[in-house]
């Protein structure tokens, strides 16, 4: 039987409204983005949107202005390629000498290096274009993905995170408010659309989507200037979302509030210091790894919160809060010994990770039955920007110690008893969970684990999968993992299966290294940082462990020692590193970009 099959079941047993809410595998008040694939090096131009005019991306017009005049609109897109792209761009009076196949060809590959990306990253200029890249702050003009939501949500959340406000919705802010990252301001009070904006200027109003322009007498990069071209062919930055409230934008932040802020602060001190001083693609390139690195900590701290909570019931406070500790193969995968270890830690933690959709699963169940119980809505207990006092409640109800706690699981039984006598027949597996009272008496438990068996095991892994590849950058120069094909004997037969490794990449290398050497606080210049220092704040901050083993791990000191090593030898060879003996105190980082370095 199809899950499509069991959700018609599970319609009929509990209404199609509570189906609607609970059949996803997502729950936005603890983690507000899908747990689904995306491309992370899309998700910047759909900031600088937002941040731009303070509102959701919507239709814009580059499928008119690039693709096929007649057909469907599948098969305009799938038409709508790089050759064809540099084919429209070269009619104008922009390009010269670029008549000719030769040219037209150095034109779109420029295009695809810098601007565009076709289908599943895929090479060559006859395939469907599908992404766009933040070359230049006008990059926001082009409406790619064609849908905002195919981003799952990451925009929201980053613009959430950074502008800090205190409503439900993410707000214009009002000229003079004291903030690094203004929303519906323009460029000049956000800090990170002042680093992409090089020879933008501002002609009309302020809410115009035609408002900024090129000035022409600006002298800026290639890549650069081919998005401002591009950008400009389409007249005008895409519409807000229409519909409903589709266009406002949710404050609602991860529950691992210490990693969100994190996150926050170092895209702060890391544009503030760099924008204007490391090469711009070198910098795109490690801003981009910078996200990654962020949304990791905050996604293995989001699965160490509710782990503990499906024990306690008890969200952690802020300062306890801590990243999933995950051994860094510092070799990159040169090192047999060492990758085998880094593959051992993800494997752990992807183990650990398979029973987050059940304990979603749980919180959607119960976050409905509080919503619609009279008693508790009375409470009116906020759930943004942070939803920490509302999981705590739910925790309260799962484990009895609200007074609402026993109506709440009487229900959840009945519910669990008639889907169950509704299953039997098609899903005698999930029907036996729902009915398991003997072995766990917690009706929520059972329901969530036998809907969850119902969404397919498989499917669920596989989404999860795909988000945490998509978060990691997996196998990309600047990105945090890398994966192999690995086979081994399972029962005398081969077994092939893909292995995860967390690695250093030089991008990911430059970018720690870049933003620890900053002066504390809003101080600008470097400081002078220890190596020793470093590492400890890899895993304090970030659960990145380098020369000590993970919880639940045995790795030999020697080991631990040569990856140290290797890192010590990485940096040295990227001009990170100094260190004139094998003293601990004399083996410093610098910077190798100008900055005022003070002791």
């Amino acid at each position: 039987m199809t899950a499509n099959s069991a959700r018609g079941i599970v319609e009929d047993a509990l209404s199609r409204n509570m189906v609607r809410e609970i059949w996803t595998g997502n729950y936005d008040k603890a983690l507000p983005f899908s747990i689904q694939e995306f491309d992370l090096s899309a998700v910047l131009p759909a900031v600088f949107f937002m941040f731009r005019y303070g509102h959701r991306r919507g239709k814009g017009e580059f499928l008119n202005t690039f693709g096929p005049r007649e057909g469907t609109e599948r098969t305009r897109k799938r038409e709508t390629t790089i050759e064809r792209i540099a084919e429209m761009l070269v009619d104008d009076d922009s390009f010269i000498g670029f008549d000719k196949t030769i040219e037209q060809a150095i034109l779109g590959d420029l295009l695809l290096c810098y601007c565009l990306d076709n289908v599943k990253n895929s090479l060559g200029r006859q395939e469907q274009v599908q992404r766009v890249a933040p070359a230049h702050y006008l990059a926001n003009w082009v409406d790619l993905p064609d849908r905002v939501a195919h981003l799952r949500f990451v925009p929201e959340m980053i613009v959430a995170m950074l502008s800090d406000q205190k409503s439900d919705y993410v707000q214009q802010n009002q000229s003079g408010d004291k903030t690094w990252f203004a929303v519906g301001q323009g460029f000049e009070q956000n800090l990170l659309l002042s680093a992409f904006n090089h020879g933008v200027v501002r002609r009309g109003e302020l809410g115009s989507r035609t408002a900024d322009k090129f000035d022409e007498e600006s002298d800026i990069g290639l890549d650069q200037l081919l998005m401002v071209r591009l950008a400009e062919s389409l007249g005008a930055a895409p519409d807000k979302l229409r519909g409903g409230d589709g266009e406002r934008i949710s404050n609602q932040r991860p529950i691992a509030e210490q990693a969100s802020r994190h996150f926050s602060e170092d895209i702060r001190r890391f544009v503030r210091s760099y924008a204007g001083i490391i090469p711009r693609h070198a910098f795109v390139k490690q801003l981009e790894s910078c996200v990654s690195v962020g949304m990791t900590a905050i996604l293995t701290s989001t699965f160490e919160i509710l782990l503990e909570w499906e024990e306690t019931g008890t969200i952690r406070k802020r300062s306890q809060q801590e990243p999933a500790p995950l051994f860094v193969d510092c070799s990159n995968g040169v090192d047999r010994r060492l990758r085998s270890l880094a593959e051992q830690s993800m494997d752990d933690f992807m183990r650990r990770a398979d029973r987050f959709p059940v304990i979603l699963m749980m919180l959607r169940l119960l976050d409905r039955g509080a919503r619609y119980n009279r008693s508790i809505k009375g409470l009116d207990i906020p759930f943004k920007p942070y939803a920490t006092e509302w999981l705590n409640l739910l925790g309260d109800l799962f484990f009895s110690r609200h007074r609402e706690a026993e109506y709440t699981l009487q229900v959840m039984e009945n519910m669990a008893e008639e889907l169950a006598e509704k299953l039997t027949e098609d899903h005698p597996d999930s029907a036996q969970i729902m009915r398991a009272a003997d072995s766990q008496p917690n009706p929520v438990l059972r329901l969530a684990e036998g809907l969850a068996s119902l969404l397919g095991p498989n499917t669920r892994r596989r989404d999860m999968v795909k988000m945490i590849d998509s978060i990691l950058l997996l196998d990309r120069p600047n990105g945090l993992a890398s994966k192999r094909r690995t086979t081994r004997s399972v029962g005398g037969a081969p077994s092939t299966r893909d292995t995860r490794s967390l690695v250093f990449t030089d991008s990911v290398l430059e970018y720690l290294v870049h933003l620890h050497v900053l002066r504390n606080g809003n101080k600008p210049g470097a400081r002078s940082l220890s190596f020793k220092e470093f590492v400890g704040t890899l895993h304090r901050r970030y659960g990145f462990c380098v020369d000590r083993s993970p919880p639940g791990m045995t790795v030999s000191n020697d080991l631990l020692q040569m990856n140290r090593i290797l890192l010590e030898k990485r940096l040295r060879d990227l001009g990170l590193f100094v260190g004139v003996n094998d003293a601990e105190s004399m083996k410093r980082l610098q910077p190798r970009f100008t900055l005022a370095l003070e002791d």
